[in-house]
C-alpha cells in the first residue's frame, strides 16, 4: 500500500545549535498525483512507454520512473533500480514466474528488446507495470525518504551540510516542492555516488542544492541550479548527450510556480 506519510529524517549535525527540522508529509492523493506527473515526464503517460530502451543506452528503462535493468554482463555508472521494484512488488502480489526467476534483463541488446516488444512476455510486463502505478510511486517516494540523510552524510564540511539542508527545506516547503524533489531524485539520483560523475562532477540532487544561492524564489533557484548541473553534465560527457538537454529543460519547467 502506498505510504500516507512521507518523512525525511535528517542525520543529526554536529552543532547542538541546529534545530530539528519538521517532518514532511505526503498524503496518498498527492503521492498519486506525483506518480502520474513522473509517468508523464518519463513516458508521456503512455502504456507503450512503460517498456523502452533508449538509443545509445545499454539497458532498458521500465515503468513510470524508467527503472533501469542491466542485461547480463553489463555494468554502468547509473544505479540499477528495477530489481528493487520487483522486490517490493513481490511483497504485495503474485508476479509472473519468468520475472521472479530472471535476475538480469533477459534482452541482450536494444535490437533484441524491440524484436520482442509485442511478445507475450513483454505484454505481460506492460500490464503489470500499468497495474502497479501506486506501488511504483511508493518505491520512488521511499528513495526520496533516504535522500537527505544520504546527501548530508556525504559532506564533511559543516557549512556545506547546513546549506544543503536549508535549500532542501526551502524547496520542500513550496507548493510544488515535494514533487520537484521526488521527481529529480528519480530522474537524476541523489548525486552521492562517485560512479555518477563526469570529470569528477555530479548532476544529482546534491549538486543542485549545492548550486542554489538561497536568495531568490526557491523553485526558480532550484530549476536554474538543475539546468546548470545538467548543462555541465552534457559539457563533461565523453559521448554526445546534447540531444537530451531540451527534454530535460522542459521537465525542469514543471518545477516552476504556475
Amino acid at each position: 500500500m502506498l505510504k500516507t506519510l512521507f518523512t525525511c529524517c535528517l542525520i543529526l549535525l554536529a552543532s547542538a545549535s541546529c534545530a530539528t527540522p519538521p517532518a514532511l508529509t505526503l498524503n496518498s492523493h498527492d503521492a498519486m498525483k506525483i506518480g502520474q506527473k513522473i509517468w508523464h515526464n518519463e513516458g508521456l503517460g503512455k502504456v507503450e512507454n512503460l517498456t523502452v530502451w533508449n538509443k545509445g543506452e545499454e539497458f532498458p528503462s521500465l515503468g513510470i520512473g524508467h527503472f533501469i535493468w542491466y542485461p547480463a554482463g553489463v555494468t554502468g555508472p547509473f544505479e540499477e533500480s528495477f530489481p528493487q521494484l520487483i522486490t517490493s512488488l513481490r511483497q504485495e502480489r503474485t508476479l509472473p514466474q519468468w520475472l521472479i526467476n530472471t535476475h538480469q534483463a533477459p534482452w541482450s541488446s536494444r535490437e533484441h528488446f524491440y524484436a520482442e516488444i509485442n511478445s507475450p512476455r513483454m505484454n505481460e510486463l506492460r500490464q503489470l507495470l500499468q497495474e502497479t502505478i501506486p506501488q511504483q510511486t511508493a518505491v520512488i517516494v521511499k528513495r526520496m525518504e533516504a535522500a537527505l540523510p544520504k546527501m548530508v552524510a556525504s559532506l564533511s564540511n559543516k557549512s556545506q551540510r547546513q546549506h544543503v539542508e536549508q535549500q532542501f527545506y526551502r524547496v520542500a516547503n513550496q507548493p510544488n516542492g515535494l514533487y520537484a524533489l521526488i521527481d529529480y531524485v528519480n530522474f537524476k539520483g541523489e548525486g552521492t555516488s562517485l560512479k555518477e560523475r563526469y570529470n569528477n562532477q555530479g548532476w544529482g540532487l546534491l549538486q543542485v542544492l549545492e548550486s542554489m544561492p538561497g536568495k531568490e524564489d526557491a523553485m526558480v533557484e532550484f530549476a536554474r541550479a538543475a539546468d546548470f548541473v545538467l548543462t555541465r553534465r552534457v559539457q563533461n560527457a565523453q559521448r554526445d548527450e546534447s540531444r537530451w538537454l531540451p527534454g530535460w529543460r522542459n521537465r525542469l519547467k514543471s518545477y516552476l510556480p504556475e
